[in-house]
């Protein structure tokens, strides 16, 4: 059962606040998305793997890459404005009969998360990791007055990767294209189609490393595995 993987790292991560892409700040004297791209360049079972970059750091990409001497090929191309540009583009360059989506700034994803993902495709065209909130959430007016509270019980947070069968990510992705839409994640274009999207259980971990403070965090989650 082939599997191609699309790393997203086309963002400039402006919300960090360093002057850089993320994706290169240093995480224990190696950049973010090494440590990301580690997790999936040692299951065999993936096929693939397709980086999408700024057009602007394209070299730099590859330089990163190269310097790591890797044996299995990593296609590296380029990104649009929008988060969801950049997965439509890299998805022209998997050939496999599935896809797994992952951000490049989520370095803590399991590996035997990855392999339960890699499974449930066996049985099931749509399926992504996530965990159950913790918080209790409100749903607010434009006014910021509160107007509902859902019941917690039923909220959980979408992680990434998000694992699909190509041809249904792809054909979500074109009538999104065609109907102007943008979704927030790719379950949430898949669900347009009227698809079923299974959720599996990930892990509180599998952060996104976004501001300085989940800097602060990523630095502890290492400090601790390395104990």
């Amino acid at each position: 059962m082939s599997c191609g993987i699309v790393l997203a790292a086309a963002g400039q991560g402006k919300r960090m606040g360093v002057g850089m892409n993320k994706q290169f700040i240093p995480l224990n004297n190696k950049p973010i998305l090494m440590h990301t791209l580690e997790k999936f360049y040692s299951k065999s079972w993936i096929d693939e793997i397709v980086i999408v970059a700024h057009p602007d750091e394209m070299e730099q990409m590859k330089q990163m890459i190269q310097a790591l001497n890797m044996k299995r090929r990593i296609e590296i191309v380029p990104g649009g404005n929008e988060r969801q540009e950049s997965i439509y583009n890299g998805l022209s360059y998997i050939h496999s009969e599935f896809i797994m989506v992952h951000d490049g700034a989520r370095p803590f994803i399991d590996s035997t998360m990855l392999d339960r993902l890699y499974e449930s495709l066996q049985h099931l065209d749509a399926v992504v990791v996530g965990v159950p909130v913790k918080d209790t959430i409100k749903v607010i007016d434009n006014m910021n007055q509160i107007r509902h509270t859902p019941d917690r019980k039923s909220l959980w947070a979408v992680q990434t990767p998000q694992a699909f069968r190509l041809s249904v990510l792809k054909e979500a992705y074109q009538k999104a294209k065609e109907n102007n839409f943008f979704g927030t994640d790719d379950a949430s274009l898949v669900e347009r189609l009227g698809i079923h999207v299974t959720i599996i259980e990930g892990s509180y971990r599998n952060i996104k490393i976004t501001t300085p403070d989940d800097l602060i965090l990523a630095q502890a989650i290492i400090d601790h595995w390395s104990e």
